[in-house]
């Protein structure tokens, strides 16, 4: 495994672009360092896009991110960035990025950073029945 960091993000076609479907990624091992301390910060990272032609590949976007790990960076400047980065790389027809920050002097700090294509119209959520949930037994 290649211990070396990477800022380039690769991509892949999206496989179904005339239909829009939610890509939801967890990225659990952020860190990067306090531009005031010195000190790690570690953030879990929330990835949720619409890809519009482009996906971003797995192995790069992991590369991508350590390369943050000796980085002096504040929140809101390195989840800006990262979205921006991405948004960059894939153009999708939406995307959200949420980090959320491990407490740090008694503070949790969560970051939200939206892009959202000026052309691209959501799709209105469809309203499903509540379906109730059988036990395995047969008893309700």
């Amino acid at each position: 495994m290649p211990s070396k960091t990477d800022k380039s993000l690769e991509t892949f076609p999206n496989p179904n672009p005339r239909r829009d479907f939610l890509i939801h990624m967890q990225i659990p091992e952020f860190t990067c360092l306090c531009p005031k301390t010195g000190q790690p910060d570690f953030a879990n990272l929330l990835l949720d896009y619409v890809a519009d032609r482009k996906c971003v590949e797995l192995k790069s976007l992991k590369l991508y991110i350590w390369s943050y790990r000796n980085r002096g960076a504040f929140h809101e400047a390195v989840t800006n960035q990262i979205l921006d980065d991405l948004v960059a790389a894939t153009q999708p027809r939406f995307m959200r990025l949420t980090a959320k920050f491990n407490v740090r002097g008694g503070i949790f700090t969560t970051v939200v950073a939206e892009h959202r294509k000026k052309t691209w119209k959501p799709q209105p959520p469809v309203p499903l029945p509540a379906i109730p949930v059988q036990s395995p037994m047969g008893n309700n």
